[in-house]
């Protein structure tokens, strides 16, 4: 299984497709497909169709965040607000850590 440096929680920048340029938060990885969900403003939204149920009784048209390749994002440093590549590294404790490629520091 193929370890990805992007994880749940993590503020990324779109640097393909569509939404080029946007930002938002990840919501969800899928590691077997190799793709986020990242929920945010200017990420592009699909329609979905939806009939009546429980939780929505009205049904209709519903509009959900698209799924994003994980190639196509890339994680941001607060610091510096840019986009930067993530490297693995052992901490002082001998545990693997990611940290910022362009700063060096530890991701928390």
């Amino acid at each position: 299984m193929t370890k990805f440096n992007i994880k749940k929680g993590d503020t990324v920048k779109v640097i393909a497709g569509e939404s080029k340029g946007a930002e938002g938060t990840v919501k969800k990885v899928y590691l077997e497909k190799s793709r986020v969900i990242v929920e945010g403003n200017d990420i592009k939204k699909i329609s979905k169709h939806t009939k009546p149920n429980a939780a929505n009784p009205q049904g209709g048209i519903v509009k959900k965040e698209a799924s994003i390749h994980i190639s196509n994002v890339m994680i941001v440093e607060p610091k510096s607000g840019k986009p930067t590549r993530v490297g693995r590294k052992l901490d002082e404790k001998g545990k693997k850590v990611r940290y910022y490629k362009k700063s060096g520091e530890v991701i928390a």
